[in-house]
């Protein structure tokens, strides 16, 4: 299984728009290598987003 995805591709596998995948990477400056972008890395964000977003205030 490739980890290396096009923001095609991983639009596709995660369920979202392309053009959120390319924002994400830019807001967070997850690298897009050769138009390709770590999956790992780009999961591991998003993640930690939603948990920022869900977690209570303090």
């Amino acid at each position: 299984m490739a980890n290396h995805l096009t923001p095609e591709e991983l639009s596709k596998e995660l369920g979202i728009q392309r053009d959120e995948v390319i924002r994400v990477c830019i807001e967070e400056a997850i690298p897009i290598y050769h138009g390709k972008i770590d999956k790992t890395l780009f999961q591991a964000h998003l993640e930690a987003a939603r948990a920022a977003s869900t977690s209570p205030a303090a």
